[in-house]
């Protein structure tokens, strides 16, 4: 098992986020963006500046935390901006040797109910992004997040049964403020142990998010791990007894949420919660019993 992250919440700049990853003392970045770009989405001389930054500062990167068929991407709109980043994502996680990449399932049809999604067309694209990772030697890893898959844990199956070789990145915060859509209306919000449960044996990688549902605002509170609703520390306790070996990423959301571009955000804030964080997860998997 090993600790990693989301080090856009800590710091816009690779500097800075290199800069919190070493003060935690790891290894590993997963990466999203750097200056507000995602990393398949850098010019050619931005991402070999990256290149040499993270070397020189024997950094690695995990995980490429795409955009790829992402809650930006309409599954009734040609799937161009897909594939190309797909493509340039696969020459450049084989030139950082990274072997994962996390991809979603397009947006949902927001008027349509949860039956009629296209969902067919979903999976003959999924397959087809897939099979370009696979033919690489890379895993995709699908996320329950604002997609097709995170409708319920039975979607996320669903997708399984009919996308051969995909594998699951689990987030422990996602079900606390999303809607069971498998349930009859008005949909009850997803259960974490639950959905991890359903789909434990698909599991390949762990994004670590907690928070708390707040019905008066009609959104999360996104609290430090082991304080929400998440199950964060049933869900740790399990993968270690179950002598789970792969990474374990954090994604506070405390001080800044990637997809929320209105926010204004705290640079300094991001860095403190973002260490204090990975520090608090490091003691939890710890005190369980599991070895980092």
């Amino acid at each position: 098992m090993y600790m990693t992250g989301f080090a856009d919440e800590a710091a816009i700049t690779l500097d800075g986020q290199i800069k919190a990853t070493q003060e935690l003392g790891w290894q590993y970045i997963e990466s999203r963006s750097i200056d507000k770009i995602n990393i398949h989405n850098l010019d050619n001389k931005a991402f070999d500046e990256v290149e040499a930054k993270l070397k020189d500062a024997n950094i690695k990167i995990n995980c490429f935390g795409s955009t790829i068929a992402n809650w930006q991407k309409e599954i009734n709109q040609p799937i161009d901006s897909s594939i190309e980043e797909a493509k340039r994502a696969i020459e450049r996680m084989h030139r950082l040797d990274t072997k994962l990449i996390r991809i979603m399932s397009f947006a949902l049809l927001k008027d349509n109910e949860p039956d009629n999604q296209m969902k067919e067309e979903r999976f003959k694209r999924l397959r087809l992004i897939v099979d370009m990772f696979l033919t690489e030697g890379l895993t995709p890893v699908h996320e329950n997040c604002m997609n097709y898959g995170g409708l319920s844990y039975k979607h996320t199956l669903e997708l399984i049964d009919n996308v051969p070789g995909l594998k699951l990145v689990f987030d422990t915060g996602n079900p606390v403020f999303t809607d069971d859509r498998s349930q009859p209306k008005p949909y009850p919000k997803q259960n974490s142990w639950e959905f991890y449960s359903a789909v434990r044996e698909h599991i390949s990688y762990i994004h670590i998010k907690d928070g708390v549902w707040n019905n008066a605002k009609e959104d999360c509170d996104y609290t430090y791990p082991g304080q929400g609703q998440g199950c964060v520390k049933e869900i740790m306790a399990d993968l270690i007894k179950n002598n789970y070996d792969g990474g374990i990423s954090i994604e506070p959301h405390m001080a800044a949420v990637f997809h929320d571009n209105n926010q204004d955000v705290d640079e300094n804030e991001m860095y403190n919660i973002y260490v204090e964080y990975g520090k608090q997860m490091q003691k939890m998997i710890l005190d369980l019993g599991g070895i980092l």
